[in-house]
């Protein structure tokens, strides 16, 4: 019988992987991700297929011109430009060695700080379909023109299956939870996955919401939050002003290695697992 993905976490928390080796850091989320216990049904399959592009960076908070940041916006522009929005599911993970936050508030400061500055760097109009306003209900992350919906993850997070070892943004393509729906698969996943998570922690998350409901960015960094409560992001005039949300809006969101250099200075690249 396997160890309980708990425990599991638990323990490799305590490794410090932020010190080793980036390849030790992937395949610990390998590991959560595949174990028989993880709820989410759509994350097992893009790992156990290969298709998920992982990238380990240095610093979530690090926002200095050519920092672990700006390298996240480069790895994110390629993926956007290489990968098959028609195919299976896909996403994109990026692990940080630090700051391992000491609570969910924080890391909810660290996660939004994070999009901010992908944001303010971006370059490319705000995603068709999408609402740029974060209290939207049909809001989503935008970046290279494509709508993204974010996953937070980290060792402190009150729900054990947002606990990777490292502070971690999963990033998914809106366009495939789209294909799901059309498929007819989207509300079959998504009753099974919230079912499995309840049986993992022993209640419901209370932020899971069907898109339309509210804004998913309340999902997005994993924390209980206030019903007041707004996210700290602010997009660009100019992304509000190409704004293109139609009535309906999307449907539902669902539930690099690292090289160092002889100056330390790190090189991201990315690999496919």
């Amino acid at each position: 019988m396997s160890e309980r993905l708990k425990d599991l976490l638990e323990e490799r928390a305590a490794e410090d992987l932020g010190d080793g080796p980036a390849r030790d850091i992937i395949e610990a989320v390998e590991e959560m991700v595949v174990h028989p216990e993880y709820p989410c049904l759509g994350a097992r399959s893009v790992f156990r297929r290969d298709a998920a592009t992982l990238v380990v960076l240095d610093d979530l908070s690090d926002t200095s011109g050519g920092g672990s940041l700006d390298l996240l916006a480069a790895a994110l522009a390629r993926y956007v430009d290489e990968v098959d929005v028609e195919g299976d599911l896909v996403s994109f993970v990026a692990c940080f060695r630090e700051p391992v936050p000491n609570d969910e508030r924080e890391f909810e400061d660290l996660l939004w700080g994070a999009l901010q500055h992908l944001h303010d760097q971006d370059d490319e109009p705000w995603a068709d379909g999408i609402a740029a306003d974060p209290d939207s209900p049909h809001f989503a992350f935008s970046l290279s023109g494509t709508a993204f919906f974010v996953v937070g993850l980290h060792p402190n997070s009150s729900r054990v299956a947002r606990r990777t070892p490292l502070p971690t943004l999963v990033f998914n393509l809106h366009e495939q939870f789209e294909r799901l729906r059309a498929d007819g698969r989207f509300d079959r996943m998504r009753d099974t996955i919230r079912r499995r998570d309840t049986n993992l922690q022993g209640s419901l998350n209370p932020m899971v919401r069907d898109h339309g409901e509210e804004s998913e960015a309340r999902q997005y960094a994993g924390r209980a939050v206030p019903d007041r409560w707004s996210a700290p992001f602010s997009a660009t005039d100019a992304a509000k002003a190409i704004d293109t949300l139609d009535a309906t809006g999307p449907t539902d969101a669902a539930d690099a290695l690292e090289t160092p250099d002889a100056t330390g200075t790190t090189d991201a690249v990315e690999e496919q697992l």
